[in-house]
Formats: structure tokens, C-alpha cells, sequence
């Protein structure tokens, strides 16, 4: 960074003479090498809160209270259930039964075939992956298994469930605190299933293989051994979840396999077969190249890899194509002529007139911009009312929500809503006789922040012939969850792409634009826009931060701690969020912490379902929950569900705050937080300030290598290959 430091207020004295490095920390949630994920990595944990309610659940009812008003997140959970089972009624209408195993052909129906043989005892375990594959043959179109999906919070097991559990899990040498989890994961009968098959304790989040592999010698005994098939399953589930928290819908057969022998898996041929015999997962084919031609040779076969992945990812990626291809392949609804649409593309200044003379003519269209990018969407939304079209935007949070509502009129402010507003129904229009959303455009910001599975709901709930505007950044950091939709749908290029020509204005705008192509410029700041405060270790890393945001930041740039934001590399370390958070909170809110940790005026990240992070404040704790303010909306967090789903909120991951944008924001860089770094990490965390960036840099020559050198880390994704045309079909 090349930047000068700021005036004695930007960079407070009070140094710590210690120059001792700090002891490095692996953030929580550590990715398995299976991911190639570095440690303490957001992209390798999630997002922060998100990562702890993995199974998504959303907070249940006080009993004997009056239920409080569920936010658009906890409502999208609730129901994502009855949505999915009206795409899969919609689609059983229109196609027949399959036999099981069609949707496989090639190397990977052979291996289905052998994994079938392996069961009936006709063929060695050892000889399924050394037979040369056989000719290939037309994969039929397949038929899809409702897909698992996040529910409302599971009642609380019962009693008897719970002691039995307990008793289990002690006698195994498992600690207490994971009695509630394995009860409500495994549910009646858990005590039992663990009995039969103590690697089970793997679906439990945060067990590692060698803690499972430890409580079932504690069960087993002697009959306990690393080639025990059970062991060989629930490894290689465990592995595609990891997989699944770094972003990846699948992995390669040969990946899978490596990870399994590095877990001490024996067999690993096996395991996988065994996994697939039982439905755990699933097996796909893809070809490298899928635009080309099928060989002329009978002896000739075209490359492909073969993947494995957990149903309810690889099947949300093949809905979402169907979905996407849907809107690509059908002509839109005719809304007003084409000389109406010309003439409003006509009537809007650069490239915004482009994107409305896309999607006057086109399903899916794709945008891509900074900040400043957003009035062009706002200029379609406007155009398309006054054209007569049902027209909606949702974005990915209230924070992105706000923030396009004030580009737009009061009167088209009420239809600006959230993504989980939508899908659940709290927010948008609502939906018709046939179940899809009552619409005839969406416009979906924050594009790069879709996972598979919520991509899939949103384009499985357009109507026919309505339009889909994906519009984003997307040089920041992709999706909490699995999946990289529009990285995908702009590498594919099978819709009209729209760049946007508006450049983010300042000095922060200059500096941002350069770290999107690799560069880490220098940059004039006058206004004192940017400013470097260099420490030596994770403690002076602190100490600074709290003093730029009590102290610095509102005394030369008039911007109060409520509207500054800490980011910070990762949760764990000694200036991840954890620390920053206990120190902002000892400066700013002190207090004991009396329900959970909290205290009225504490500021905090609610996550009620994966991937969505919504900045609050505590207002008041009573016998019901703790009492939060979230974006105007008041929201109650069961006691129970207090430690699941909040945080501390003054300082934040770049996942957790890549959808949102305030006045000024402190980005702390500490030494032991080097790894983490790449391009997208950095650009997210220094484009979420508007007025002020300050940068607490400990990182030394990390952060230049991270922007030039280091990408976002790659994603295993089948997208793809899924929208792209099939040999003999029309481009």
C-alpha cells in the first residue's frame, strides 16, 4: 500500500514497545486440505454466524408467548419446504418415471453398475476403478428427489432421548456439550444409532474423524478398525460437507479419493463405492469440453471427470440450470412494444439504455459494476414500471436493500425487498394461482452473494415469460454457501452480459478499481479519505482499531462509531473478531453481559439461517428472548437460539459484511492473518467504505501479494457444463 500515513488524530500514539510476533491462530471452522481452503480463510468457514446454524434452523416460539414477527430470513425458512415440493409437483406433471440410475452414463453408470455388482457379491471391490470404462450411452433426463432443505427449528427432543444420548456419548468419552446437538440431529432413537454406528457422531458440526474415530474404540474395541465400512461412509460424507463449506456443489473422484487416504481410510475406492450403494451421494459425468464434438471412433472417448457430491447441492445446481435455461430458451413476456422499449433505451444516458434494450428482448440478462453501478438497475426498474411491467428488485440483505431504496422514488421503494423477503413471502408480490412469485421482471442485486440453493428457488419461482436481471460486482468475495452462480453464468456466456461504465468516484473508487485488476495504487486522498496505520503485532492491532473507531474516526472525519465498521480476516486469532469485538464492546458498551454475552446497546450480526448475516442492536432481554433492532424491524431471538445465531457486531468478516456499505470502515491486516488474503477478500473489505478507510496494517507485504498475485481460491462446480449445449443441440 503505497498511501501515506494520516496526521497525528489518524494515527494515535500509545505504541506497544513489544516486537515479539504474534502466535498464529487458525480461525474457527478450519477447511480440511480437501478443500484447499487456507485456515482462518471466510471462504473456507462461511460466514461467521452463518457457519454455526449449519443445519438452518430458524428460532423457535416461546411457548405460552405470542410468537414474534419472524424476520424475512427466518420466514424464507420456513418456507423453502413447501416451495421446493410445488417445483417438484410442477416438474412430476411433466415427465414420466425413470429407472434408477439413468440420469448416469458413460465411466459413471459403469461405476454404479459395479458399485450394484460389489453389493451381490459378483465382482471384487478392488477391481471396480482399474476395468477400462465402457461405450458411452445418452444420459435420459433425470428425474429429481425433493431436495433436503432448512426447516423451522425441530421441537426439543424428548427427555428419555436426551438421557439416552448422554448416556452414550459418556460412556464413549464424548464431552457433555454435545448431547443436545447429536439429540436434535439424530433424533428418537439417536442413543441406538450411535450404538450401530458410532461414526455417526460425524454429522454432529465441528467433530473431526479423529474425534469420532475415538469414540467408537471407546464403543467398539477390539472390533473397532480404520477398514471398517461404516468408518469408509461417514468419512466421505464428512469430506463433501467440508467440501460444501469451502463453496464446492461436488469434487473429483481422484480429489475425493487423495482426501480419504489422508484421513486414513484404507480402501478408498470402497468407501466411495459403499457411499454411493447407499444413497449418501451422488456420481456425475461431466465433460471437459462439452461443446465438443462426439469422437468419430468407436474406440475414441471424450474427456470428462467424474464428480461426487451430496444430493441436495447437485441437485439444486441441476434445478438451478433447468431453471436459468428456462428463462434463456423461452421468449419473454410482451410487455409493451419494441419501439416502447427502444424508446425508453433510448431515453436513458450509457450503458444503462443498453441493459434496458437487453432485457426488453431477453430472459436472463447479466450486470456487472461497482457501486456506482447501481442506478442503471434503478434506471430499469423506472422503465419497466412505466411500461406496465410488474417490476421488483430484492437484494441480498436489508442493508443492500436500503441502499438501492434511496436511488429510486418513494413510490418504487415498496418494491425494493430482500431475497429471503421474497421467497418466504413477508416481502414482494406474492405469488399466483400457480405458485410462482406474481411478477413479470426481478431484478436480483448482489448477484455474487447466490448460492445454488437459493438461485434455484429464485428461478424455479419465475413465471414463464417473465425477465431475470442478475446484477453484482464480481471481483467480491462469492457466496457464503456453496456454489458460484454468476461467476459461472458470466464464464458461460449464454445470456447478454452488461457492463457498466459508471467508475466508483474518489479516491476510495481509484484505490478499489485498481485492487479489481491487480493493482495496489497509490492514491492521492486530501480529504483524508484513506489512511494507513501501520502496527507491529496483533495486540497494537487492537489497541488501534479501538481508538480509530471511538476516538479518531469521529473527531477529524465526523463519522460516529455506530456508522464505522470494523472487517477483519477471520473470527479466531488474536485480532480476529472475537478479540475486536470484547474490546470495542469494553470501550464503546461496557457491561456484564448479563443474557448470553449481551447487553442492551450492544451491537450484533443475527444470522437466523446460513448465509445471512443482518447487523442489529440489542434493545432488551426478558423471559421470551433478547430484543433486537434489525434495518427498522424488531425481532425476538429465543433464549435457546441466542449462542447459534448471534454475535457481537462491531467488527465483522469481509462474508459477513460483503453486502453492505457504511460511512467509514476499519479494516485490520494482522501478521497471522496473511494467508487468508486474496484479491476478492481485500477488494470486498476495502469497497464496503463510502466516505473513510482506514487500514490497520500489520501485514506487510501480504497485502500487495495477496492483490496481485493470490485470486479467489477456485470452486468445484457443475453449472457450467449443466448450461452449456450438448453436442447435436442448437447454441
Amino acid at each position: 500500500m503505497s498511501t501515506e500515513p494520516g496526521p497525528t488524530e489518524e494515527t494515535p500514539t500509545g505504541e506497544d514497545t513489544s516486537t515479539a510476533p504474534p502466535r498464529a491462530e487458525a480461525t474457527e471452522g478450519e477447511a480440511d486440505e480437501v478443500t484447499q481452503e487456507e485456515p482462518g480463510s471466510d471462504e473456507a468457514t462461511g460466514d461467521g454466524p452463518e457457519a454455526v446454524g449449519e443445519e438452518g434452523e430458524a428460532p423457535a416460539d416461546s411457548k405460552g408467548e405470542t410468537a414474534p414477527q419472524l424476520s424475512e430470513a427466518e420466514a424464507e425458512l420456513a418456507a423453502q419446504k413447501l416451495e421446493r415440493e410445488r417445483i417438484e409437483r410442477r416438474k412430476a406433471e411433466k415427465q414420466g418415471p425413470v429407472e434408477a440410475g439413468a440420469k448416469l452414463s458413460g465411466k459413471a453408470a459403469d461405476l454404479l453398475a459395479a458399485v450394484r455388482a460389489v453389493e451381490s457379491g459378483a465382482k471384487p471391490v478392488a477391481a471396480v476403478f482399474s476395468e477400462p470404462p465402457a461405450p458411452r450411452r445418452p444420459a435420459p433426463e433425470p428425474v429429481r428427489r425433493p431436495q433436503p432443505v432448512a426447516a423451522d427449528a425441530p421441537a426439543a427432543p424428548a427427555e428419555q432421548t436426551v438421557e439416552s444420548v448422554r448416556s452414550v456419548l459418556t460412556e464413549g468419552g464424548a464431552p457433555e456439550a454435545l448431547v443436545a446437538q447429536v439429540a436434535a440431529g439424530l433424533g428418537e432413537g439417536a442413543a441406538e444409532q450411535l450404538r450401530a454406528d458410532p461414526w455417526q457422531l460425524l454429522r454432529v458440526t465441528g467433530v473431526r474423524p479423529e474425534q469420532a474415530d475415538g469414540f467408537a474404540r471407546a464403543l467398539l474395541g477390539a472390533e473397532c478398525g480404520p477398514d471398517d465400512e461404516r468408518r469408509g461412509r461417514a468419512v466421505t460424507v464428512w469430506l463433501l460437507e467440508q467440501a460444501a463449506l469451502a463453496g464446492h456443489t461436488a469434487l473429483e473422484l481422484p480429489t475425493l479419493v487423495t482426501a480419504l487416504g489422508k484421513q486414513g481410510v484404507p480402501d478408498a475406492d470402497a468407501a466411495v463405492q459403499n457411499t454411493l450403494a447407499e444413497g449418501e451421494a451422488l456420481i456425475f459425468q461431466d465433460a471437459l469440453d462439452p461443446r465438443a464434438p462426439e469422437p468419430e471412433g468407436e474406440d475414441e472417448e471424450r474427456p470428462v471427470r467424474i464428480l461426487v457430491g451430496l444430493e441436495r447441492y447437485a441437485l439444486a445446481e441441476e434445478s438451478l440450470a433447468d431453471g436459468l435455461g428456462r428463462l434463456i430458451n423461452s421468449a419473454p413476456k410482451q410487455d409493451g412494444s419494441a419501439e416502447d422499449w427502444e424508446h425508453a433505451a433510448a431515453s436513458a444516458p450509457g450503458s444503462a439504455g443498453e441493459l434496458i434494450r437487453a432485457v426488453g428482448g431477453h430472459g436472463l440478462v447479466l450486470h456487472t459494476g461497482g457501486e456506482a453501478s447501481l442506478a442503471e438497475p434503478a434506471a430499469l426498474l423506472r422503465a419497466a414500471e412505466r411500461l406496465g411491467l410488474r417490476a421488483w428488485a430484492a437484494a441480498h440483505g436489508s442493508l443492500g436493500r436500503d441502499r438501492f431504496a434511496a436511488l429510486v422514488s418513494e413510490a418504487e421503494r415498496t418494491s425494493v425487498v430482500t431475497v429471503g423477503g421474497l421467497l418466504s413471502g413477508t416481502e414482494g408480490p406474492g405469488r399466483d394461482t400457480d405458485g410462482a412469485l406474481d411478477l413479470d421482471l426481478l431484478v436480483v442485486l448482489d448477484a455474487p452473494q447466490l448460492d445454488v440453493e437459493t438461485a434455484a428457488l429464485l428461478t424455479e419461482s419465475l413465471p414463464d415469460g417473465a425477465r431475470l436481471l442478475l446484477a453484482g460486482d464480481p471481483t467480491v468475495l462469492w457466496s457464503a454457501g456453496p456454489g458460484r452462480v454468476f461467476a459461472d453464468l458470466l464464464a458461460a456466456r449464454v445470456c447478454p452480459q452488461v457492463a457498466s461504465r459508471l467508475p466508483d468516484p474518489g479516491p476510495l473508487g481509484e484505490l478499489v478499481s485498481g485492487i479489481g485488476i491487480g493493482e495496489l495504487n497509490q492514491v492521492e486522498a486530501p480529504g483524508k479519505e484513506i489512511v494507513i496505520v501501520p502496527v507491529r503485532d496483533a495486540g497494537e492491532a487492537v489497541h488501534r482499531t479501538v481508538q480509530l473507531v471511538a476516538d479518531s474516526v469521529p473527531r477529524a472525519i465526523g463519522v460516529p462509531p455506530e456508522d464505522t465498521q470494523v472487517i477483519t480476516p477471520g473470527h479466531g486469532g488474536a485480532a480476529g473478531t472475537r478479540t475486536l469485538n470484547a474490546a470495542l464492546k469494553e470501550r464503546l458498551n461496557p457491561g456484564p453481559g448479563r443474557f448470553g454475552g449481551f447487553d442492551p446497546g450492544d451491537r450484533v450480526a443475527y444470522s437466523p439461517a446460513p448465509g445471512r448475516t443482518v447487523p442489529g442492536q440489542v434493545v432488551k432481554a426478558d423471559a421470551v428472548g433478547l430484543h433486537l433492532t434489525c434495518a427498522g424491524e424488531d425481532i425476538v431471538v429465543p433464549k435457546d437460539r441466542v449462542e447459534q445465531s448471534l454475535r457481537h457486531g462491531w467488527a465483522l468478516t469481509a462474508h459477513q459484511a460483503a453486502a453492505g456499505r457504511w460511512p467509514a470502515v476499519v479494516v485490520v491486516l494482522p501478521g497471522d492473518a496473511a494467508q487468508s488474503l486474496t484479491r476478492p477478500w481485500v477488494y470486498t473489505a476495502f469497497g464496503r467504505a463510502s466516505r473513510h478507510l482506514s487500514v490497520v496494517h500489520g501485514a506487510e507485504q501480504a497485502l500487495p501479494r495477496a492483490v496481485t498475485e493470490i485470486e479467489a481460491k477456485p470452486r468445484t462446480t457443475r453449472l457450467p457444463v449443466l448450461l452449456s449445449p450438448q453436442p447435436g443441440q442448437p447454441t
